[in-house]
């Protein structure tokens, strides 16, 4: 089978490796759609933000967010079939912890990653454990299943943790695609959403997706403008998904007094003021990441009864022998959300 590599220093490889063989627990899955993320950068320069030591060796086929066909399933797998649709669950847990007991698999101490640890879904084919493999209906394509994974997940579980609704005014701070992700579902929930970020070709997009304003940062005030929008008061919900400190300091900043913020963008470092932005405010801030297995079944509902077009979130399309221009586009951010199709 065909399969990416990412040995590091922005070098990219397609070559041929052996068909997985499963092994009793374990499925394998002929790759229909698999989604190039921020994340997936990391192996690109070399420098993995999770997993250990074949992240590191740069020899494991990236792709935590990907669609396909079961193809054949291990000798123990009982509720997964051949010809099933699913979409990956990235993370692989212990399966007797507390976290796992709870479907938060990637808190588990011991826990691998899809496209980190082990080969992802950057290939003809990938593997993974029958618990990972999450039900896909012929509803939603092979390219919205992969994007569901992760962005729209994680933005689904951490806009439930806040309590996102019809009653709700939302900032989201960094429009990427994790960003585009958070407007859809915000507007899916019934909020009122404020879009921020410094490219206007993202407002754009934010706009086509149902943002109710837009906000320039690099050209006017993000911050007054915000309070001006919300009657002086900040908004109930922020949603920082640039990573940036600007971004952060802005979600902090124009969250309401008893609001949320949600730091999703992944970063090294950044300075806040506690007593001004959080104490004095009684804020609640969470960090989002990834979601709770058990989520999924809301999730696919939230997607088919609310009709969400979720593939308005792809930009860009690509063969898996197209991925060193791909992966290059995707770094000098010429592409949004991009996906490998088959």
């Amino acid at each position: 089978m065909r399969a990416v590599v990412l040995p590091g220093d922005k070098k990219v490889r397609v070559e041929d490796r052996p068909i997985p063989v499963p092994g009793p627990h374990d499925v394998i899955v002929a790759t229909k759609a698999s989604a190039i993320c921020r994340s997936d950068m990391s192996l690109y320069y070399g420098a993995p933000i999770v997993g250990g030591d074949a992240a590191e060796a740069g020899g494991v086929t990236p792709g935590h967010e990907a669609a396909g066909v079961v193809t054949a399933i291990g000798s123990a797998v009982t509720t997964v079939s051949v010809g099933d649709r699913v979409a990956s669950y990235l993370a692989v847990g212990c399966g007797h912890c507390e976290f796992c007991g709870q479907g938060y698999l990637m808190l588990c101490a011991q826990w691998k990653c899809f496209g980190f640890d082990f080969d992802g879904g950057d290939a003809e084919f990938f593997m993974l454990p029958e618990k990972n493999c999450l039900p896909l209906p012929d509803s939603i394509s092979f390219r919205a299943g992969a994007v569901m994974t992760d962005m729209v997940g994680s933005q689904y579980h951490v806009q439930k943790q806040l309590g996102v609704s019809g009653s709700t005014t939302v900032a989201i701070v960094g429009l990427g695609p994790m960003g585009a992700a958070a407007v859809l579902i915000a507007k899916a929930l019934g909020a009122r959403v404020i879009a921020v970020d410094v490219l206007d070709s993202r407002l754009h997009q934010a706009t086509s997706l149902g943002a109710d304003e837009i906000v320039n940062s690099s050209s006017a005030d993000a911050l007054k403008l915000i309070l001006e929008l919300t009657g002086g008061r900040g908004v109930e919900v922020a949603i920082d998904c640039s990573g940036n400190p600007a971004g952060q300091n802005l979600a902090l900043d124009s969250a309401a007094k008893l609001g949320s913020v949600a730091l999703v963008g992944e970063s090294r470092a950044t300075e806040i003021k506690p007593s001004e932005q959080l104490i004095r405010k009684l804020l609640t801030v969470v960090g989002g990441w990834y979601f709770p297995i058990g989520d999924w079944p809301e999730i696919l509902r939230l997607v088919e009864e609310k009709h969400i077009d979720v593939e308005k979130l792809i930009s860009h399309e690509f063969s898996i022998e197209e991925a060193e221009h791909a992966f290059g586009a995707f770094d000098r951010r010429e592409t949004e959300k991009a996906v490998f199709v088959w």
